[in-house]
C-alpha cells in the first residue's frame, strides 16, 4: 500500500500550480502598483497646483487659466 502511495506522490505534475502562483503575484504587484499611483496623485497634483497658483500670484504669468 505504502508503495502505491509514494508511486501518486512521485507522478504528480505542479507544472500548472506554479504557472497560477505567478499570475496571482503578478496580480497582486498590478495592485499595488495601481493603489500608489491613486495615492501619489492627489499629493503630487496638489504640489503642481501650490507651485502654480504660487506663480500666477507673483504675476509671472500672462495667462490666469494657465493653472
Amino acid at each position: 500500500m505504502m508503495h502505491y502511495i509514494w508511486a501518486l506522490r512521485e507522478r504528480r505534475n505542479d507544472e500548472g500550480a506554479t504557472a497560477v502562483e505567478y499570475g496571482l503575484l503578478v496580480a497582486a504587484i498590478a495592485a499595488v502598483i495601481v493603489l500608489v499611483v491613486f495615492v501619489l496623485g492627489k499629493y503630487v497634483r496638489s504640489a503642481f497646483k501650490d507651485t502654480c497658483h504660487s506663480i500666477s500670484a507673483n504675476g509671472s504669468l500672462t495667462e490666469k487659466s494657465a493653472c
